[in-house]
């Protein structure tokens, strides 16, 4: 496979994955991107961060990009090439809103944008790719599709495949905020709380839930509530976000469809008044300046690529 092109353009948005009962199966698309830039060259590597992660991720062959980019190109049999990067991030990273399944799915996206035949790095491609990197396809899934995705995994000849369709949605269903924290809960550390073995009790309950939460968001937003009810790893993941974790339950006990967003520790109202999110904030949390309540759409599309 040859290289084609030289300068590529990618914006991948940020993803909420889990929605409470669908644990590493469902997800969603939000309408806060990371904008990219490649220009490939004949040799080395430049990467220059604006915004998020600026002067704290890596700016040569360990960005996340960079290592995906590469990856891709392996993928579609493309000779490498240097690059020089540019990347104005939006998406908080270590809040559990898929900066790192973002910057995955781009590095993946520009190998593509490059390509003289894009075939060769398809949709299907990216996204087993990209769940090898992450290890679950609950924000890979989101972030190249856009919109409400179940995703899973299957045997296919021998090997695990990701699997992932889009959901339908209620015109009404959804009207998200998020609540953003300061503090930062690595994915590693937020799974490193989760028990080895659940009740099967609690097992039936989140099967029970999330299947609810599918017909909840096509069909009847009322039940949004009951269908975000979560045995399997949220109130688990106290200990590493004490703060996230008090204010979920008070805002489910006010009747708001209130999740821990991924890993956490940021979380996502499903359908929330902004007005009313913020004043249970400031009777719950000790300093209020230390979190952002922002409302940001779904993102009805996915991934997107623009070559020059």
């Amino acid at each position: 496979m040859r290289i084609e092109h030289s300068r590529v353009r990618v914006q991948v948005p940020a993803t909420s994955a889990n929605l409470g009962p669908g644990f590493d199966a469902l997800g969603l698309a939000l309408d806060l991107v990371d904008d990219l830039e490649l220009e490939a060259t004949t040799g080395g590597v430049e990467v220059l961060a604006e915004g998020e992660g600026a002067g704290s991720v890596p700016t040569g062959e360990e960005h996340l990009v960079v290592r995906a980019l590469r990856r891709g190109l392996d993928h579609a049999g493309a000779p490498q090439v240097g690059v020089r990067l540019r990347t104005r991030n939006r998406i908080p990273h270590g809040r559990g809103l898929g900066s790192s399944a973002a910057a995955t799915v781009a590095g993946l996206l520009l190998a593509r944008g490059l390509l003289a035949d894009p075939a060769a790095l398809d949709d299907d491609a990216v996204l087993q790719l990209a769940t090898a990197f992450e290890g679950h396809p609950d924000n890979a899934a989101p972030a190249l599709l856009g919109g409400a995705v179940l995703s899973w995994t299957e045997a296919s000849r021998g090997e695990e495949r990701a699997r992932a369709v889009n959901l339908a949605l209620h015109r009404e269903a959804l009207r998200p905020l998020v609540l953003l924290p300061r503090t930062t809960l690595a994915t590693h550390q937020a799974r490193g709380l989760l028990p080895e073995e659940v009740p099967h009790g609690d097992a039936a309950f989140n099967a029970s839930r999330a299947a609810l939460l599918v017909h909840a968001l096509a069909t009847d937003p009322s039940l949004l509530l009951t269908a975000t009810e979560d045995r399997l790893h949220q109130e688990q993941r106290a200990p590493g976000m004490p703060e996230s974790v008090e204010l979920l339950r008070v805002l489910r006990q006010e009747g708001h469809p209130a999740v821990i967003s991924g890993a956490g520790p940021s979380l996502l109202v499903l359908r929330g008044d902004r007005a009313e999110v913020a004043q249970l904030v400031r009777r719950v949390v000790a300093e209020t300046a230390a979190w952002r309540i922002a409302a940001v759409p779904l993102r009805e599309d996915g991934a997107r690529c623009v070559v020059d």
